[in-house]
This record gives C-alpha cells, structure tokens and sequence, in this order.
C-alpha cells in the first residue's frame, strides 16, 4: 500500500484547505496533530478498509484513535463549538486530501458516526455538542468514497434486494379443514 503525506503547504495549497488557514494559523488548533495522525499508513489502510469491508466513511475507521489524542481530545472539549466545528470540518478536509490521493473519490453522500446529545440551539457550552451514541464522541457525520478499482463488498440492504426468498408451504382451508375433521372423527373412534 501507497503511504501518502500531507504537509502543512499542502493543506493551504487544497481548493478546500485554504479556507481553514485560519485553523491552521491559531495555534491553540491541534491541526497539526491532526495533519500527521492522518499521515500514518496503518491508519490509512483502516480508512480504506472501512469503505470496503464495513459500509463505512473512511473517518469510522481511526475516529476512535483519532479522540483518543490528547490534544485534539482537549481542544474538543475545551473551547467554544464554533472553534470546534471549524477543526472538525478541517479534519474532514485532510480526509479527503488523503482519500483522493489513494485514488477514492467523494459519493457526495455522507454516513453516520455518532448520535447527537440534545443540546439547545444555540448553546456556546464548551463540550456540549458531543455523541451519547454511535462510534465517535465528537464527530457527527463523515464522508463517503468510491474507488474506480477497488470493489466494496454489497451491502446487506443490496443482498436482501436480491435475495430469492421462497415463502413456506401453506396449505388450503380446504386441507386444513379435513384434517381437522379426520382429527375429530379419530378422536371420536378413540372413545
């Protein structure tokens, strides 16, 4: 497997990038941190396999690892949810960076990462816009990918489409009728 490399330029230099240089500028941001988590081959081939062999968005595959950081954990839950947000959609950034570069490109559908706390709209709580469900704390939502190459397994909701189910053997009013008589008269014998 490829390993690819994400730098600090290559994130200010991405269409999409470039419109968060202020999360990379601002120091207090683990962008940084996220850039090289992002930067590993083990967790690169987690993010492809959970396209392929989970049904997943890449970001299911490492989002756990990816909490578990210190850093990034801290800033999380520390600071204002817009700051927050900010960071959290630059990860998804960075995401994609590496996704395309190995050659996956976006479906424009996003899946499922966590189940949202009620919180009120509106709230500037630090740490109030987390999960109760679901695999991630943080993350609510991550993007979906295809590869032109690499075939994903069928989901089950395309298996049960194609399915042939055979339905049971039922059998006749009529028939159950004289079963029931030929019960009656043999218990009828019987006595």
């Amino acid at each position: 497997m490829t390993r690819i490399t994400i730098t600090r330029r290559d994130f200010l230099q991405d269409r999409q990038g470039r419109t968060f240089a202020d999360v990379l500028d601002d120091p207090e941001q683990p962008l940084d941190a996220v850039i090289e988590f992002f930067n590993g081959q083990a967790r690169q081939r987690r993010m492809e396999e959970a396209e392929i062999h989970h049904d997943r968005p890449p970001l299911a595959g490492v989002v756990r690892e990816l909490e578990a950081q210190p850093s990034i954990d801290e800033f999380l839950s520390s600071q204002h949810p817009r700051r927050t947000k900010r960071l959290r959609q630059a990860v998804g950034v960075v995401v994609r960076m590496v996704m395309e570069r190995l050659g996956w490109k976006k479906t424009g559908k996003k899946g499922s990462l966590g189940v949202r706390a009620k919180v009120v709209h509106g709230t500037t709580t630090p740490g109030a816009y987390h999960n109760t469900g679901g695999l991630a704390f943080w993350f609510l939502r991550g993007e979906r990918y295809e590869h032109p190459e690499r075939k994903t397994y069928r989901s089950v909701r395309e298996r049960a489409r194609k399915q042939v189910v055979v339905p049971p053997k039922k059998s006749s009013a009529a028939s159950r009728r004289k079963t029931s008589r030929a019960k009656l008269a043999q218990h009828v014998k019987s006595q």
